[in-house]
């Protein structure tokens, strides 16, 4: 799950960023969302923030593009989260192991992870909400001020999830080892072994 997550971070932060480098350089360029202003291209004329303006639909397309993609990233782990939590919760209850320190500490994470995870996924849905709201009568500034707070909320919130998620992958792996001592004790194979016997069977 880390390197997934770490893939789909990475692709998702370099879309938000590329989303505000593209309004950042092109908008004194071409068109300013707080003025309506008029941009001369090739010859025409296009007005700023408009469907005619290439400029403004690039930045339209990132936009969504990379909100959605937040979103997904973030879905996923309140997902992960979520699944793994309900699975150690399971397994401690099936092998009678005590709730502290596995499924107290996957709650813990949990509790950890999703208020970062959801204003991560809040702060850019509401600056693409004031980059269409600077179109028409809302100050430039508050859609400029949201889109470094989603990028700077992003990081803050990514770090903390990755470091939740490696560490819950480590919870998960001593839950595997503590069943496998168990079924031990208790004369059966280890789950890895279980499994191998059960794909035979099947076969």
């Amino acid at each position: 799950m880390k390197r997934i997550f770490v893939n789909l971070a990475v692709l998702d932060f370099v879309a938000l960023l590329a989303c505000f480098v593209w309004g950042i350089v092109f908008s004194p360029q071409g068109w300013r969302l707080d003025t309506g202003s008029m941009a001369a291209h090739s010859g025409t004329t296009q007005v700023a923030g408009t469907e005619n303006d290439s400029f403004y639909v690039v930045h339209f397309g990132l936009g969504l593009g990379s909100t959605i993609g937040n979103l997904g990233v973030h879905c996923l782990i309140f997902i992960y989260f979520l699944g793994t939590g309900r699975w150690v919760k399971e397994v401690a209850l099936a092998y009678k192991l005590p709730d502290v320190p596995y499924p107290r500490l996957t709650r813990d994470l949990k509790r950890r992870t999703f208020p970062p995870a959801l204003l991560a996924m809040l702060i850019p849905v509401a600056a693409a909400a004031s980059g269409e709201g600077a179109r028409r009568d809302w100050p430039a500034w508050i859609h400029f001020v949201l889109a470094i707070a989603s990028l700077l909320v992003n990081l803050w919130a990514f770090r903390i999830e990755y470091c939740n998620v490696s560490i819950n992958g480590g919870v998960i792996d001593e839950v595997m080892c503590e069943i496998d001592r168990i079924r031990a004790e208790h004369g059966l194979p280890s789950n890895a072994e279980a499994l191998e016997q059960e794909s035979r069977t099947g076969k």
